[in-house]
């Protein structure tokens, strides 16, 4: 059996819809009171590499934190799926480490699973179809281009074998805890009783920790936020002067978050051919571009259980910085 090199592609916006979105976007965030842009518009091509260069950083604590307790649990895991078929359904796999470690294990064993991808990126979907056809001929794998929630849905009405599904990498952190919270509550819908989910959380720590990794020493984070200027100049038309700005990535105290801002360092208008719209900043007016959420365990408990799952089981790294919390549905 080979691995399927086919990327189903669910309905997505035509390019018409999805540009006016971006404008939509960009315009209400820029001309609001607190200015703001979503963290969604990082990944272009530049920004998804230089977030991967991100995650490999030493001072980018997570990564290295969640390979370590999926090496650490994956037989624990496993046992868990009591030799049944199973999906192994991942959400946003991006480069693929992290869930490579459970396939890999899961093959060896000769558990009887197919894999199910789910990726708004087609760009990732075909690096992780043709490296998993090399490494892992046996596979069976299926790749979604899709959001998350539009290949639950659809991947609900094609399979009824039991779910395993995998939100790792503290995704979860970049959402408010209303969309959080309604996030999850989705999940749950699209699963059935006995389905297992698998979510990555970031613990809160020393905060110092915290700064050094959004501030790492190499300026990779800067850069990955200064390209999302650039990605608007090039793409909009806008004439941002990247050398006006300075990054910025505090801690909130209060909100348990790492935040990320650029500031101007100057009162300047910034001109934005698409939207034929000048955008004025005062000196040292921020725009917001990112929630890091970071956790407690009671939160995490919290979540589970308004969102009507049942905790089996926290996994943490030697550290205790992260946790991979195992969820079960039950209906």
């Amino acid at each position: 059996m080979t691995a399927n090199l086919n990327i189903t592609t669910l309905e997505q916006p035509n390019l018409v819809e999805k540009n006016k979105t971006i404008l939509t976007d960009i315009l209400n965030g820029l001309t609001s009171e607190k200015k703001f842009i979503s963290s969604k518009y990082f990944y272009d091509e530049k920004g998804s590499e230089l977030f991967n260069k991100i995650t490999r950083h030493p001072d980018y604590y997570l990564t290295n934190c969640e390979l370590e307790i999926l090496r650490n649990h994956k037989a624990e895991i496993a046992d868990l799926l009591n030799q049944q078929s199973f999906n192994l359904i991942e959400l946003g796999p991006g480069e693929g480490i992290k869930g490579r470690i459970l396939i890999e294990y899961f093959l060896q064993n000769s558990l009887d699973f197919t894999y199910y991808a789910i990726d708004i990126s087609n760009k990732y979907l075909n690096q992780i179809i043709n490296q998993y056809n090399q490494d892992f001929p046996d596979l069976t794998l299926v790749a979604l281009n899709s959001d998350y929630l539009k290949g639950l849905q659809w991947l609900k009405k094609q399979s009824y074998r039991k779910n395993l599904l995998l939100f790792l990498g503290s995704s979860i952190g970049n959402f408010n805890y209303d969309h959080t919270q309604n996030f999850l509550q989705e999940i749950w819908s699209y699963l059935e009783d006995g389905d297992y989910f698998l979510i990555g959380f970031d613990l809160r720590k020393d905060i110092d920790i915290l700064l050094r990794a959004y501030n790492d020493k190499d300026g990779i984070t800067r850069a990955f936020n200064f390209n999302l200027l650039h990605r608007l100049n090039q793409e909009l038309g806008a004439n941002f002067d990247a050398t006006l700005f300075y990054h910025y990535a505090p801690y909130n105290v209060y909100s348990g978050a790492m935040e990320s801002y650029l500031i101007s360092s100057q009162k300047q208008t910034v001109f934005i051919k698409a939207l034929d719209k000048s955008i004025h900043f005062s000196e040292f007016e921020p725009i917001h571009l990112e929630f890091s959420y970071k956790y407690l365990l009671s939160q995490i408990k919290e979540f589970a259980k308004k969102s009507s799952f049942t905790i089996v089981k926290n996994f943490f790294d030697s550290k205790n910085y992260f946790v991979d919390s195992l969820w079960q549905v039950h209906k």
